[in-house]
């Protein structure tokens, strides 16, 4: 889980920095990019969930998945043209995304206890997350922040060592490569009566709870995508312009502590979700999955809120605290959820069908729809962003998630699951 996150969270908090500021794509091919690789992230799953279930074991497909992986995030850090970059991030969607749902399913497996024990797990994911966010945020503040120039030279300083970002990432997809095969043997299933796993999937996603929770996914990975591709020049301004003696003291803190450029602010999110996914067991039991979906919904919607009225420093790292709580109530609990309500037998395909709705079809949908259509509607006419009503539209998206949590998703704490 470590290994896993990590090689996300090295490059995914500054790659719209990265694309538009360095590269100097437009904001619409930036978002085109961001959903080239979401395409691919369609129709991995897909396959890769079919051979997890019915053809190769789970570690030794992460294993090849994952170096393959690592050679292609390599080429992204040295793609400089529009298309060249667009059509390698499809590719590598293709690959990485099936292993968030296969490094969950491997777990699940494994775990005598879901509800008590995947918590303490999948932590070191976000551990993970956190290390390579603080290691390139670093990188930035030693190497690429030079003194005594104006904040545009910074900036631009900034945006070109983010490069550094896809090396690591590549370096960290090497490692993992070899070590999934360390991991547990998880053969496939040997119940081939259905050779279609995927068919059985969307069998049983067609039941309560599943159906909200897949349909309430798509808005959710909206907002998700305002968040990612945003937040990190969104806080990169606030700290290299916070106004008062106080506020540049706190954020040269931050710089200290964590680096520079957005990334290293954004892993206080991480710290938070780590608070959230150590309690997660005790959470599971005290309270029931619609109550801690609903919290993340919320949680949701306050970050939004804060950005648009609050755009200070401090209110704004509370905004980013708030991820944990987001990330840890709604997208941990919901592949909890998926788990509980599908069939043994497809599972792995399962799990990949939820991250296929949450990082594919969410990230087409959001990335264009938070760049193409409502970013260049918030720029204002002199080039600037008007992040307020920019943010503005997912905070209203998840007041609308929540209504619709609270309708539709069943209340009943003891629905039968699959396997009863």
């Amino acid at each position: 889980m470590f290994l896993q996150f990590a090689i996300w969270g090295a490059w995914l908090p500054i790659l719209y920095p990265f694309l538009l500021g360095y590269r100097e794509f437009t904001l619409t091919e930036t978002g085109l990019c961001l959903s080239a690789g979401a395409v691919g992230a369609i129709f991995g799953p897909f396959i890769a969930g079919q051979l997890a279930d019915r053809v190769i074991s789970t570690e030794k497909l992460l294993s090849i998945s994952h170096l393959i992986g690592a050679v292609l995030v390599y080429m992204l850090g040295t793609s400089d043209t529009f298309m060249q970059f667009a059509i390698l991030s499809g590719v590598y969607g293709f690959v990485y995304a099936p292993t968030i749902a296969l490094t969950n399913s491997l777990a699940f497996h494994h775990l005598s206890n879901r509800d008590r024990d995947f918590g303490k797990v999948r932590l070191w994911g976000t551990v993970g997350w956190i290390v390579a966010g603080i290691a390139v945020g670093q990188y930035l503040r030693i190497w690429s922040t030079p003194t005594g120039v104006p904040i545009e030279e910074i900036t631009a300083a900034q945006n070109a060592g983010r490069v550094i970002a896809f090396s690591l990432s590549a370096a960290l997809g090497v490692v993992m490569g070899f070590y999934c095969l360390t991991l547990p043997h998880t053969p496939p299933s040997k119940d081939q009566q259905n050779r279609f796993a995927w068919l059985e999937t969307l069998r049983e996603i067609r039941m309560q709870p599943l159906v909200t929770l897949f349909l309430i996914a798509v808005p959710v990975s909206i907002i998700h995508q305002f968040y990612f591709v945003y937040t990190s020049d969104f806080v990169t301004g606030i700290q290299n312009s916070a106004g008062s003696d106080a506020a540049n003291t706190f954020a040269n803190g931050i710089n200290a502590v964590l680096g520079v450029g957005g990334g290293g602010l954004m892993t206080i999110g991480q710290m938070s979700e780590l608070v959230v996914l150590a309690f997660m067991p005790i959470l599971a039991v005290k309270f029931s999955k619609k109550a801690l979906l609903c919290t993340g919904l919320v949680a949701y919607g306050l970050r939004m809120a804060i950005f648009v009225y609050c755009p200070t420093l401090i209110p704004v790292i509370i905004g980013v605290a708030l991820h944990g709580l987001c990330f840890g109530c709604f997208i941990f609990v919901a592949f909890m959820v998926v788990d509980e309500y599908c069939s043994k037998d497809v599972r792995a395909t399962a799990q990949n069908f939820f991250n296929l709705v949450i990082v594919g079809v969410g990230i087409i949908v959001g990335s264009l729809f938070a760049t193409a259509l409502v970013g260049e509607w918030a720029m204002s006419e002199f080039g600037g962003m008007n992040y307020s009503a920019l943010f503005s539209v997912p905070m209203w998206i998840a007041v609308g998630c929540l209504t619709l949590m609270l309708m539709f998703y069943p209340s009943l704490k003891n629905l039968p699951t699959a396997s009863e």
